[in-house]
């Protein structure tokens, strides 16, 4: 019987097989590599908009500023002088300074007083609003200013001529007459100072605060956006307009309420309730036009020609000094109104007539303003990068 053979043996080599081929080939692990070492993306940094290169202008601000200062204080200074004025006018044989010439006076001092000194303090700090609120302000002075420089240089001579004359009617005295020299030094001097006040010292602020690289330094040294940037400058020109003319009708209303309404003159409370009404108008026309509201610029278009047709036909068929004698003036202010070269054949009142159209003019110019949308300078900054 045979034996059954039995299978083979495994190879000895068999089992080890696994692990040569293994060692044949070996598994390569992958070097563990830092975290900090792995390069992070590009990310392309932001474009920012290298500043413009200028001139300092710091210290041409400090010495504005200091000069608007001195301005301030100056125009604080002439509130005791009205005062002392209107005393000293009750002691003279003339009629005596009227009650609301004194408080009207004072406040316009006063309110100057406060603007100057402000807008210098806001100057000497650099401030934008400082800047901005000054240009707007010295433009409005300067056209303003030389209206009333060319007015003052048409009737001064005919005006002193003629209250001399009216004191010595008066006085009942024989006061010796000025000599035409003497004459024209006094009336040549008065032009030279109003002169200098009212067009030299606005035409250096407009030059000055008008300069970019003023405007660019006021940016650097103030950051923050102020409320000034929100609106362009001939709008904030136009809104310090109706804020002050606002201002203007408070004064009177409360001091001498005449109001010329379509061909007459109301006076008292009537007048007073008008002034009032223009007042509340100019007011919101201030805000309304500073926030580039076009139904403003209508209102205020439609009725700033409403007060140039009423003033026109009051001036040509009313009498102001009327209407002075129906508010209690005496009868020799009535007969210095009288005499008045201002008021003689209307001369102030068509002088308001063309500030008026003026600035009606003005408020035509910027109505592009109001149609297109507004702009802040960063954003004009980064459109230009």
């Amino acid at each position: 019987m045979e034996e059954a053979e039995l299978p083979p043996d495994p190879a000895p080599d068999a089992e080890l097989a696994p692990a040569e081929s293994a060692a044949a080939h070996p598994i390569v692990f992958a070097p563990v590599v830092p975290i900090s070492a792995v390069p992070a993306p590009i990310i392309p940094a932001p474009i920012v908009a290298a500043p413009t290169p200028h001139a300092d202008r710091t210290t041409g601000l400090v010495i504005f500023g200091i000069a608007q200062i001195i301005l301030g204080l100056l125009a604080a200074l002439m509130i005791p002088l009205v005062a002392l004025a209107a005393v000293m006018s009750r002691l003279g044989p003339a009629s005596s300074m009227h009650p609301g010439q004194m408080i009207s006076g004072a406040s316009t001092y006063f309110f100057a007083a406060i603007v100057f000194i402000t807008l210098g303090i806001g100057s000497v700090q650099y401030r934008r609003w400082a800047r901005a609120l000054t240009l707007v302000t010295s433009w409005y002075w300067l056209i303003m200013g030389a209206l009333v420089t060319v007015l003052i240089t048409a009737v001064l001579p005919v005006m002193m001529k003629t209250l001399l004359q009216t004191q010595q009617n008066i006085g009942n005295a024989q006061t010796p007459a000025l000599s035409p020299t003497a004459m024209a030094i006094i009336v040549t001097l008065v032009i030279i100072f109003f002169a200098f006040f009212l067009i030299v010292v606005p035409i250096a602020f407009v030059v000055f605060y008008g300069r970019e690289d003023v405007a660019l330094t006021c940016r650097d040294r103030d950051p923050i956006e102020r409320w000034t940037d929100r609106t362009p400058l001939p709008v904030l020109g136009a809104s310090v307009v109706f804020f002050v003319g606002a201002l203007y009708m408070l004064v009177v209303a409360a001091t001498s309420p005449v109001f010329p309404f379509f061909g007459r003159y109301l006076t008292g409370i009537p007048a007073a309730a008008c002034l009032l009404v223009l007042a509340a108008i100019d007011g919101y026309l201030a805000i309304a036009s500073f926030r580039l509201k076009l139904a403003a610029w209508w209102l205020a278009i439609i009725t700033l020609a409403l007060r140039l047709l009423s003033m026109s036909l009051t001036y040509v068929k009313a009498d102001l000094v009327q209407a002075y004698s129906q508010m209690g003036r005496s009868d020799a202010e009535l007969r210095m109104l009288e005499s008045s070269p201002l008021l003689r054949g209307h001369v102030f009142l068509w002088w308001s007539l063309l500030s008026l159209l003026i600035f009606l003019g003005y408020l035509i110019w910027i109505k592009r303003y109001f149609d297109a949308p507004v702009v802040q300078p960063d954003a004009l900054e980064a459109l230009a990068s």
